[in-house]
């Protein structure tokens, strides 16, 4: 009897995901909540001066959708090798990758996704000149991508370890700067006039380079922390 397809295998594994994640409802908006509350605080601190809030509304916008990635990059693979799903995931008749890159979409849908759909409301509370926001949407579909595979491969390093939150932070950070400087620097190049392609195009390459990377070095991380 032949066992499930690559996708059968990484579709139970996304409705398992999501069925898991619509039970903890709670702990699903808190990366949305808390990236709301940095654009809230960042309106605050400069007094929702229109003016002020515009020169940094793309670099806020980063900046908050990493941290929120961050904030929940610790749980990826943790649960599964609390309750022993990791070692399901190895026995599994697909690779190990690919039902790691399906587990990094489930974490981009439901952290990512929300917040850029949410950034043309965000934006306008921070006053983010509209000329600027395809810009920034495309350096966020881009972007946020390559920081979940990249964060992937931080967790599965990590997943061995109890109480490792900062250091994922730690080892995690140097990795997402490249991703910030080029995401909030596309933006701000079109702000200045200049053509944002460039910032754009390296962003691809790296979230190309990454969905091929990725997968493979985490699940080798992971093989290597539960043996």
């Amino acid at each position: 009897m032949n066992g499930p397809s690559l996708f059968q295998a990484g579709s139970a594994l996304l409705v398992r995901d999501l069925r898991l994640l619509w039970r903890r409802r709670g702990d699903a908006f808190q990366p949305a909540l808390f990236a709301l509350l940095v654009v809230v605080l960042f309106a605050l601190a400069l007094g929702g001066e229109a003016q002020a809030l515009a020169k940094v509304a793309s670099a806020v916008m980063w900046v908050a959708v990493l941290l929120a990635g961050l904030l929940s990059l610790d749980t990826l693979f943790r649960g599964d090798a609390d309750d022993g799903s990791l070692e399901q995931w190895i026995l599994a008749p697909v690779p190990l990758a690919w039902l790691v890159a399906v587990r990094v979409l489930s974490h981009w849908l439901t952290t990512a996704l929300p917040l850029i759909l949410a950034t043309p409301v965000l934006g306008e509370l921070l006053h983010l000149p509209r000329d600027q926001l395809p810009v920034l949407l495309a350096s966020l579909a881009l972007g946020t991508p390559l920081l979940s595979l990249l964060g992937a491969v931080v967790a599965a390093l990590t997943v061995g370890m109890r109480r490792s939150g900062i250091l994922v932070a730690l080892l995690a950070l140097p990795l997402y700067v490249p991703v910030l400087i080029f995401g909030a620097g596309s933006v701000a190049r079109s702000a200045q006039g200049l053509d944002a392609v460039g910032a754009l195009l390296f962003l691809g390459a790296g979230l190309v380079l990454a969905l091929v990377l990725a997968p493979l070095a985490a699940a080798a991380a992971i093989r290597i922390a539960l043996h």
